[in-house]
């Protein structure tokens, strides 16, 4: 799910196929998916939809939305070899220079691609990890500085790069494995919590 500029929820449903807006408590359909299976959704500071989507084929695609019309697909790099691996978790962000922002999990990477769908670069975790482990991709999220934050679900911590990819710090102040991230204006993380089932509010710029 998402949320929108004006503050309507967006949400996609698995058995139907389809990408949802709630409004004044409303529910309208605005994309019907066909032959495709949705992997998470993020609102753009334009009002664009970006749509992960998996087709029978099992390829991952990013899939823009301008209200209901498609307007860009992006699953390739400039070799023509995909972007993203064919695995189930798959998170999506904008950052504020208008990077997307792909957290794949299989993949082991977190993949940031241009406005206009380029490779721009791969970050594949930093050494040494706060539990020594190989890095595992989860949620992401993007701050008002054009961090880039991506939960670690292995090392129970997040990792804070910029936008050029450059690694900056963890964040590990006893996370439990933590999966699903968003920030608010202010700046305050919250991170959603697998184990324990706790959301917990960081305050993590200084």
């Amino acid at each position: 799910m998402a949320v929108t500029k004006s503050g309507d929820l967006v949400y996609t449903d698995d058995i139907d196929r389809t990408v949802n807006i709630v409004k004044n408590g409303k529910i309208e359909k605005l994309i019907r998916l066909q032959n495709c299976v949705r992997r998470n959704v993020c609102c753009t500071s334009s009002g664009d939809l970006l749509v992960i989507l998996s087709n029978e084929r099992n390829r991952i695609e990013v899939v823009r939305y301008i209200g209901f019309i498609e307007k860009q697909r992006i699953h390739i790099d400039d070799k023509g070899i995909p972007l993203f691996t064919p695995s189930y978790y798959k998170y999506i962000a904008e950052n504020k220079n208008l990077d997307i922002c792909v957290s794949d999990c299989e993949g082991k990477s977190v993949v940031v691609v241009s406005p206009a769908g380029k490779l721009r670069f791969r970050y594949t975790g930093h050494t040494p990890a706060p539990k020594y482990k190989p890095f595992n991709p989860r949620g992401i999220t993007t701050d008002n500085q054009n961090h880039i934050l991506t939960a670690d679900d292995n090392n129970h911590c997040v990792h804070i790069i910029d936008q050029d990819g450059q690694f900056l710090r963890y964040i590990h102040c006893g996370l439990s494995n933590p999966w699903g991230l968003c920030s608010d204006t202010n700046d305050n993380l919250f991170v959603a919590q697998c184990l324990n089932k706790q959301v917990k509010k960081i305050k993590y710029l200084r």
